[in-house]
């Protein structure tokens, strides 16, 4: 019979109350080092069914594993430095990274298209640091980067994968260059890489509001109907960051990870595009099967295949992008756009962040007011109060005109 001691540590290990103690603290991901808690907490979020009665459990694992991911990626100590040969200056309109595991073909189209000479070979790993070049197109300056390939386990350190990673980050564009001879496991594993790192690929930020507050508990309002997350599961997730007083606005139907995202705060939302070089080797069945895939491109390094139409897809000058040239705090503050010019019906026109410019566009900007930022926050004025707060609005006193006897 199996004993489940309460004070026994013959368990194996130093923590105290046997076996059952010793579950439980593995299960909550104490001991051993970073990386082995990280991976205990993984493999209790896949043995736990999913269902409403487990969310709040697998809310607090989530949220543990996101801190502990970030102690990881972030040591503190003043060992780290930076790295010679991947510290590259940003410069021209847009900067695109190159991913992709080794001997995919990122040397070869990077020399293809900026004319700069990366080595290439027939053996993996040729590239070793990141190798910059610049591209011409349509009055458009873009900066192409080189980086080593990655493999399995970048996010955690191997093969220089967080030197690799962290160039990543600071691409608008990333372009993910895949072997179409193998199977798409590939493209899952390396966006996993980037997930685990706080890359979030082709998506957008979530709609929810967070603001810390001195007092009061927490405020939790939704202006959607929620299938995935609730006030329970939100209060777990936040006294994890040891938020006890704050007011949570939702407007869309958010999941446990999207809302970790927002808490963190350290995620970046970039575009990407799927290269699959080498089409060459394929018959033209399979590479009409890959082209018409969302967000993907097809072209062959070897014979100069399909350049001219990987350049258009990267050349779609967004709002957005416009905002960003200018100083990314006035992307908080933004509000909407007047655009003059080809690209819309009548001049001016209110446009969004998504809105595509052509060239010679003139943008004006307008940005919230404080009272616009405070209404986003807090939600409509009701009666009373201001929803999702407990700010109190005075009622308007109506002045009455004495009774006569």
């Amino acid at each position: 019979m199996a004993s489940f001691s309460t004070s026994s540590a013959k368990a194996g290990s130093s923590v105290g109350g046997g076996g059952w103690a010793k579950a439980k603290h593995q299960s909550a991901g104490g001991g051993g080092s970073t990386l082995e808690r990280i991976q205990q907490i993984e493999l209790e979020i896949s043995r736990t069914q999913k269902n409403k009665a487990t969310a709040k459990h697998l809310g607090e694992l989530k949220a543990k594993l996101c801190k502990l991911k970030r102690d990881m990626l972030e040591p503190s100590g003043g060992g780290g430095g930076k790295v010679a040969g991947f510290e590259v200056q940003k410069i021209g309109d847009a900067r695109i990274g190159l991913v992709g595991f080794p001997s995919v073909g990122k040397s070869s189209l990077l020399t293809a298209l900026t004319g700069v000479q990366s080595e290439a070979a027939a053996y993996e790993f040729t590239t070793l640091t990141c190798i910059p070049g610049v591209i011409y197109y349509n009055d458009i300056r873009i900066q192409l980067l080189d980086l080593p390939g990655l493999i399995v386990g970048a996010s955690t350190g191997k093969g220089r994968g967080r030197q690799v990673i962290a160039t990543a980050k600071s691409c608008d564009i990333i372009l993910m260059v895949l072997d179409p001879t193998k199977d798409d496991a590939q493209k899952e594993m390396l966006t996993k890489e980037l997930e685990n790192v706080g890359i979030r690929l082709n998506k957008k930020p979530p709609d929810v509001t967070v603001r810390p507050t001195k007092g009061g508990g927490l405020k939790f309002q939704a202006t959607v109907p929620l299938n995935h997350f609730d006030e329970e599961v939100c209060a777990t997730v936040l006294k994890q960051y040891k938020m006890h007083n704050a007011d949570v606005l939702v407007r869309e139907d958010v999941t446990v990870d999207e809302f970790i995202d927002v808490i963190d705060g350290n995620r970046k939302y970039c575009k990407c595009i799927y290269v699959y070089n080498k089409i060459d080797l394929l018959k033209l069945e399979e590479i009409d099967e890959l082209a018409r895939r969302p967000q993907s491109v097809v072209v062959s390094v070897q014979n100069k295949w399909n350049y001219d139409y990987l350049l258009r897809r990267n050349k779609l000058f967004t709002v957005e992008n416009a905002v960003l040239l200018l100083h990314k705090s006035l992307l908080e503050d933004f509000k909407h756009a007047f655009v003059w010019g080809s690209s819309v019906k009548q001049s001016p026109q209110v446009c969004g962040k998504d809105h595509i410019l052509h060239d010679q566009d003139v943008v004006q900007i307008v940005k919230l007011t404080q009272a616009e930022k405070a209404k986003a926050l807090h939600g409509k004025k009701t009666g009373t109060t201001i929803a999702g707060s407990n700010i109190k609005v005075e009622k308007k006193k109506e002045d009455k005109a004495p009774l006569k006897s």
